[in-house]
């Protein structure tokens, strides 16, 4: 018989599938409304995960009062659920749907980078719609992967894979990721990273709002080892659930020659910019543990 856990698995899988036929088959606000009718209620029954929002929001904003952080707090449950819906619907995705629905800010800096012929590492963070952003990127006719954290459940994992696919962006599968992003790179293609949250548990320790914590190595190193360019972008949500996704300036940095050094340094850079967004959109940071260590 399977264990509990396979089987709670399994039902993840036919959730996800349920969703998706949902968001496929229903009127987008009618969606987005019945995603945040459900995020509401579990946002009441998810202790652990309204508890560690709470928690790293305080970190953020440690002067706001608890009204202020209860809403914030609401706002992420509700936000991710429409995320979710996004990524469900992006066999409706198209260019017609990018014209109307996405502004797109400074795409030059992309071509700028590519034009350099050392490719591009595309860096954001799971910030707003991340998942959207590489595929509207793709769909625009950039070479684009995305290194990703392999699901647990193989019927998940090919769920989410198919759907990136589905719409031009190759997947590279998180612990076997270097030798593949090396050679996207040296091909002058595009590989995104997301760089505030360190899976591995080998990451470098930076100051993050005041506090210590772990930040992957990924962005950095892959940028040091082959000469690639740093272009960090997020898609945002606005208020009327368009999107803007909003590319930033090619980061500037000369390496030493001192590894560990240039490494803790470059990302040192970035970190400022991944701080001014989550704080410009802290209900749109989506991350349900404790992130800071200590």
């Amino acid at each position: 018989m399977p264990s509990t856990r396979q089987s709670h698995k399994k039902v993840n899988y036919y959730i996800y599938r349920f969703g998706q036929f949902l968001a496929l088959t229903l009127p987008l606000r009618l969606v987005y409304f019945l995603a945040a009718f459900l995020a509401q209620g579990y946002y009441f029954f998810a202790f652990g995960d309204r508890r560690s929002v709470k928690a790293n929001l305080r970190v953020i904003f440690p002067k706001i009062t608890n009204r202020q952080l209860r809403k914030i707090s609401r706002m992420v449950f509700r936000n991710f659920a429409k995320y979710l819906v996004d990524f469900f619907r992006f066999e409706k995705l198209n260019r017609q749907y990018i014209d109307k629905n996405i502004k797109l800010e400074n795409l030059r800096y992309f071509d700028e980078a590519l034009a350099k012929g050392k490719g591009v590492v595309v860096l954001t963070a799971h910030l707003g719609n991340w998942e959207l952003g590489g595929v509207v990127i793709a769909q625009l006719g950039y070479p684009f992967w995305v290194v990703a954290l392999p699901h647990k459940n193989k019927k998940v994992n090919e769920f989410f894979d198919a759907q990136r696919n589905s719409k031009g962006v190759k997947v590279i599968a998180m612990g076997k990721a270097v030798r593949s992003c090396i050679t996207a790179i040296r091909n002058n293609q595009m590989v995104a990273l997301v760089g505030d949250r360190d899976f591995t548990e080998k990451g470098v320790i930076v100051d993050f709002f005041g506090r210590p914590t772990h930040f992957p190595q990924g962005p950095a190193a892959l940028s040091l080892m082959t000469g690639a360019s740093i272009v960090p972008g997020f898609m945002l949500r606005n208020p009327d659930d368009s999107f803007t996704l909003r590319i930033e300036k090619p980061l500037e940095f000369t390496p030493t020659g001192d590894k560990a050094k240039d490494l803790a340094d470059l990302i040192k850079v970035y970190k400022v910019i991944i701080e001014d967004y989550i704080r410009k959109y802290p209900e749109q940071w989506y991350v349900f543990r404790r992130f800071w260590v200590g």
